[in-house]
């Protein structure tokens, strides 16, 4: 340990050959790279006794009490041969990494020898070296649907922290800090105690005092509710979760999509596939802007590139049909359900690849493939807590499987949403290693699934729910974009002018794909953008479209297709329809436990979406139930069997 008498960082790039500059520098006065300014979270009481200024280790700085800056980044942190216990639920806790810090590595204080400091990165402190600030001290200035937001996120959390023991981390109010409308976590912290719901309802009473008026006497009973013996998270739950969207509705929301997908300049073929897309010579106006998506196929031309592309029309198709059957509730669906039908669509369009690869014997590097990750803003009708019927809750439901990312981004941040379904994510998961200790090894991005890889029983769907309740922009891409951390670099230089008015979001997706070319040429790239406005949607007035399902052009294209050349892609969007069926089967829509505290309402929903998939087959195109019949007649008797009797009768039985 030393006082530092001079300030310095240094460069990342290995083969810079002056790498010394002086904290504050942006770039590197040597090579020009970027410096990195990655501010760590310092653990424990010894911690707290090391003073500012002190240099750890010849190169950790200490900013301010257990906040230091790693003034070496391009060198792996100290980590030991076996992991402490400590850190298990933090690896365990990856997926939930928009919450949750990570272990950077170990340290030993001036004190000890001992490797006794744990460092954590992804901690909640902003890029000035600065905490977020405390959840009790922003809380009375915050609107109402950001408390039932900053809640919700807190009821989610509860059950994986409390199986892991670190359910305590939730009721310190000093430990949860807040990044806009993100809960973030300073440190986990154990405990012994067998905690309750008791516990958690306890903690927020001081809260519900302050509480904004029209969410306070909700709060107050689902307060009360949870500080009684037994109480039923999935009733707590479904209450608050009617008290968050009550108040989202109350605001009015404008969405603004553009997508690019470019082959880059190194690569002959093009194996992305996004949707909406520049290639497209119309505008889907039922899907527009709900629906956002981006695949990056693997296997190759006429591999991959299919597979994306099969993705994104199976997608269009069924989410056409899950949005119509949304319009028509008169009840809220939850959240659990609506992730199972999403999971459910997942499974048909990977069944539909995996079948297509069987069919064609395609082995080992043959076999084709893509990754996804998928945008859907569900629009459901609601009284507010004003008493008027609004016609969207304003949820935002984001699926991915593989290395395609999705961010949330707003003037002051940028942050990931998703989680890369790589060799790295499975061994941090499994609690074997810190993810900076196992990105040292070869083959660390190799994917672990993607969609087609596997049945579809054996693949693992990140789902997640957002509340669209600030100003801000959805980005979707490829790893030809995400690779070296080009999108944590340029995020302000694209996505602070779209938000200022500066920069249209289709201008900056094409800005995005040039930067891509330039720096991560390698590789295929596609871009999708949702610019979202709540403040100024106010001065735009916008008329809901109905949403209706029918099909569009190239599905049309597709199902009335000539018998003689037809392309691959064709013929899978034409089979797409008879493998629809799929995902009836793979998911056991009446006898799922997870959806057992739901009840009889919830089961009846169920009913609705499983016969509004029913009728996207029968009946919302021109192929229908004769093309089901003919191409797959044993996978109609299949879904016929599983289908409630009263809806028995809309099945012939093919001869």
């Amino acid at each position: 340990m030393m006082i530092s008498t001079q300030h310095i960082i240094n460069c990342s790039n290995p083969d810079c050959e002056q790498p010394i500059n002086n904290i504050g520098e942006r770039l590197c006065k040597s090579c020009q790279t970027p410096l990195v300014y990655r501010y760590l979270w310092a653990t424990g009481t010894m911690a707290e006794q090391i003073t500012p200024g002190t240099k750890i280790a010849d190169r950790y700085e200490v900013i301010t009490q257990k906040i230091w800056l790693d003034t070496q980044p391009g060198l792996p942190p100290n980590i030991p041969l076996e992991l402490p216990s400590e850190v298990i639920p933090y690896l365990k806790l990856y997926p939930e990494q928009l919450h949750i810090p990570q272990p950077y590595g170990f340290t030993n204080s001036s004190i000890s020898d001992i490797n006794d400091i744990l460092l954590l990165e992804n901690a909640p402190i902003d890029t000035a070296g600065n905490l977020y600030p405390i959840i009790t001290e922003v809380w009375e200035e915050a609107r109402a649907v950001r408390q039932a937001y900053w809640l919700w996120q807190i009821l989610q959390l509860w059950t994986r922290l409390l199986e892991l023991r670190v359910a305590a981390s939730l009721l310190s109010p000093d430990n949860l800090r807040v990044q806009g409308w993100s809960i973030r976590l300073l440190e986990l912290h154990q405990t012994m105690e067998n905690l309750t719901l008791q516990d958690l309802g306890q903690s927020w009473q001081s809260w519900v005092l302050v509480a904004k008026a029209e969410i306070a006497p909700g709060i107050g009973k689902i307060i009360q509710q949870m500080c009684q013996d037994g109480a039923d998270l999935q009733t707590v739950a479904n209450q608050l979760n009617q008290l968050l969207l009550a108040s989202a509705a109350e605001l009015p929301l404008l969405l603004t999509v553009a997508g690019v997908t470019d082959t880059g300049p190194m690569m002959k073929h093009n194996e992305d596939a996004c949707y909406p897309s520049n290639s497209s010579h119309f505008t889907d106006k039922h899907l527009n802007p709900h629906l956002s998506i981006v695949c990056d196929g693997i296997g190759g031309h006429e591999g991959g590139e299919v597979a994306s592309q099969l993705a994104v029309q199976s997608l269009k198709l069924q989410t056409r049909a899950l949005l119509n059957n949304v319009a028509e509730q008169t009840e809220i669906l939850p959240p659990d359900l609506l992730k199972q039908q999403l999971e459910a669509s997942l499974r048909v369009v990977n069944n539909m690849i995996w079948s297509r690869n069987d069919e064609q014997n395609r082995q080992g590097r043959e076999r084709m493939a893509t990754s996804l990750v998928m945008a859907i803003q569900l629009p459901q009708r609601i009284v507010t807590n004003s008493g008027w019927e609004s016609e969207n809750t304003h949820e935002l439901y984001l699926a991915n499987i593989g290395d395609s990312r999705a961010y949330w981004i707003t003037a002051n941040y940028c942050q990931l949403l998703t989680i890369d379904d790589d060799i790295a994510t499975r061994e941090v998961c499994f609690g074997q290693s810190l993810y900076r200790q196992v990105m040292q090894t070869d083959h660390a991005n190799a994917l672990t699934q993607a969609l087609g890889t596997k049945e579809a029983e054996f693949l693992n769907f990140s789902i997640k729910r957002l509340i669209l309740e600030e100003d801000g922009i959805l980005l979707l891409c490829s790893d030809g974009l995400s690779d070296h951390q080009w999108v944590e670099k340029t995020w302000q230089n694209y996505a602070v002018p779209v938000l200022t008015g500066k920069l249209t979001v289709e201008d900056a997706a094409h800005h995005w794909v040039k930067l891509a070319n330039k720096k991560n040429g390698q590789d295929n790239i596609s871009v999708v953008l949702t610019l979202c406005r709540i403040s100024q949607a106010y001065l735009v007035p916008v008329t809901p479209t109905p949403l209706v399902v029918e099909p569009t052009e190239t599905e049309e294209l597709a199902i009335t297709a000539a018998e003689g050349e037809t392309s691959e892609l064709e013929i899978s969007t034409v089979e797409s329809l008879a493998e629809s069926s799929q995902a009836l089967l793979n998911l056991d829509l009446t006898e799922k436990p997870a959806l057992n505290p739901v009840k009889e309402t919830s089961r009846s929903q169920l009913v609705v979406l499983l016969g509004g998939f029913l009728a996207l087959v029968m009946g919302s195109t021109g192929l229908g139930l004769f093309a089901w019949w003919q191409l797959e007649p044993e996978s109609l008797r299949r879904v016929c069997r599983q289908l409630p009797q009263q809806m028995q009768q809309f099945c012939p039985e093919p001869e």
